[in-house]
């Protein structure tokens, strides 16, 4: 059934499909990761029921190592934690995840939860995705903390704009760029983050409505999963 779904996918000229890797099965995964390879599909790794796994500091298995076996099946980018947004994600530990699926060489780093050095050699990697309750507010963290190889999902931070849909996306791109644009220019995203987004918001009437929508919106709560110290 699954294939059968890729293939239909295809047929439909679809660039990309969406699999739960720990429902489905590493083995299934893997199977899915090929096909989309050798067919021009992108594939996004979603991690549904990673929680029941990794949550419990008494049993189960760490995220940093369901991360890497992702690597080791396949797929194109996954949700990797967040940081700010709805979704919990200590941020060291968040960059350990990042590093792990990323890079191709990771040094040990006890303060990412990274405990020996790793070298992948000419194992691809995988793309981290933020999602979860961010918006045009987050931009300057997001392009902080995950850099330029990293997918930023906004759902109802693009469908939520009052204008529309496209209306939406345009905020989330100029509000990307600007932050990419401050960055390069040697600007600190973590403290003039909010005045590069207000600054923006001077030449794109869009991201300033998106600026009005969202500036109340805040997601507070402690992390359940962090490092040791």
């Amino acid at each position: 059934e699954m294939m059968k779904r890729a293939i239909f996918a295809r047929e439909l000229g679809v660039p990309i499909v969406m699999h739960d890797y720990l429902t489905g099965g590493f083995t299934a995964n893997t199977s899915l990761a090929h096909y989309c390879r050798d067919n021009g599909l992108l594939l996004h790794i979603h991690r549904a029921m990673h929680a029941v796994i990794d949550r419990q500091k008494n049993h189960g298995m760490h995220f940093r190592v369901l991360a890497k076996a992702l690597r080791m099946s396949g797929g194109d980018h996954i949700h990797a934690g967040t940081v700010v947004g709805k979704l919990e994600g200590e941020r060291e530990m968040t960059l350990g995840f990042v590093d792990l699926l990323r890079d191709d060489f990771i040094e040990k780093d006890r303060s990412r939860g990274i405990f020996f050095t790793q070298d992948w050699v000419s194992m691809p990697g995988v793309l981290p995705v933020a999602s979860g309750g961010i918006h045009v507010w987050h931009m300057p963290a997001l392009t902080e903390i995950f850099g330029d190889d990293s997918v930023l999902q906004f759902g109802g931070g693009t469908l939520g704009h009052p204008w529309g849909n496209a209306p939406g996306a345009v905020a989330n791109r100029v509000a990307l760029e600007a932050c990419v644009q401050a960055r390069n220019e040697g600007r600190d995203l973590a403290r003039e983050g909010a005045e590069i987004i207000r600054e923006a918001c001077k030449w794109s009437p869009e991201l300033s409505a998106a600026c009005e929508v969202w500036k109340e919106i805040k997601f507070e709560f402690d992390p359940v999963d962090k490092l040791d110290k």
